[in-house]
């Protein structure tokens, strides 16, 4: 009987709606109690020991994690979502284990919580809401959106759902990414795309939405933050390790970034002593959450079942797997 570990907190919470089909496969299903959100790598070598596959989340898997499983009977790391930088690609395609991920399925929801940190920073709206709660009447002055200038960095399917939504406010949106993207494609959402110090320079409100790779670890850092617009707006939806937390508290302490949306940190959960909690007036956080809507958690929860079923042999997907190693 084959066997799939689930280690994604969507999936394992949805899992009674999934239960038959796996009964109805003929698969054992392991599904070990997490605390926390992922699993680290040495949790993950001893729970990938026995079984065929894993739909992971965001867990650790490692060289060791792979060899343990290549050693027993691993035939595929599914990971749920997009970001595949906590596995080792390279290893796995050394040892065979190919790795899928499930890219551009989510864009509209990551958009959407991007959006919302902007409009509550813009408009001061947690603010508001804080002193009302406390028994207040906060007028805060806020900023208008139109005309400032977004920019934003990775121009996949986040990113231009991004760039969609700031033109829909009236902003004018610019955006980089390391691959060139069609002209008509960014032409029919109202953005253009740059070089990534013109991002920068030009930005009122920079978004990250790109993948998060060894060259871009920390991306933004003293050096980065000195080339923007003073009072700057930043907004992090894709990985925390693209924005060095010590720099952007230093610059938002020194009045040179108006304020920070983040929903990714580099440590997660965000550490009691994080020197970003000091200007939580001027950041809005939120819990590594961009993709968690009923709609997207069913439809990638179906999406990585079925590539499970597929790499095993047991049913063929309606859709072409996305391999990434």
């Amino acid at each position: 009987m084959p066997k799939i570990l689930i280690t994604c907190v969507h999936l394992t919470r949805h899992f009674d709606s999934f239960r038959q089909q796996y009964e109805d496969a003929g698969i054992e299903v392991v599904i070990p109690p997490l605390e926390g959100q992922q699993f680290s790598a040495s949790e993950m070598a001893h729970h990938i020991i026995g079984v065929d596959a894993v739909i992971a989340g965001d867990d650790d898997i490692d060289a060791t994690v792979l060899d343990a499983g290549k050693a027993s009977c691993l035939k595929a790391v599914i990971k749920w979502g997009i970001g595949t930088d906590g596995i080792d690609k390279a290893h796995a395609a050394h040892l065979g284990i190919p790795v899928y991920n499930t890219p551009g399925v989510f864009g509209e929801e990551v958009a959407d919580l991007a959006l919302s940190h902007l409009l509550m920073l813009a408009r001061k709206t947690h603010l508001m809401d804080r002193s009302i709660r406390d028994g207040g009447w906060l007028k805060a002055e806020g900023r208008s959106l139109s005309g400032l200038t977004a920019g934003v960095i990775g121009l996949g399917s986040i990113g231009r759902a991004i760039a969609r939504r700031a033109t829909a406010f009236g902003m004018h949106a610019v955006g980089y990414d390391v691959m060139e993207i069609d002209n008509g494609e960014l032409a029919a959402i109202g953005a253009t795309q740059i070089a990534l110090n013109t991002v920068f320079e030009q930005s009122d409100v920079l978004f990250l939405a790109c993948a998060l790779t060894s060259e871009n670890h920390h991306l933004i850092d003293q050096k980065t933050i000195s080339k923007m617009k003073p009072q700057a707006f930043i907004i992090n939806v894709s990985r925390g390790p693209l924005i060095d937390e010590a720099a952007l508290a230093d610059a938002l302490t020194e009045g040179r970034v108006a304020g920070a949306g983040l929903d990714v940190f580099e440590q997660e959960p965000l550490p009691a002593n994080s020197p970003l909690r000091k200007h939580q007036d001027r950041c809005t956080f939120s819990t590594h959450n961009g993709s968690n809507t009923a709609e997207a958690v069913k439809r990638i929860n179906q999406m990585t079942t079925d590539i499970a079923f597929d790499v095993l042999g047991l049913k063929q997907a309606a859709f072409v797997a996305n391999k990434v190693a």
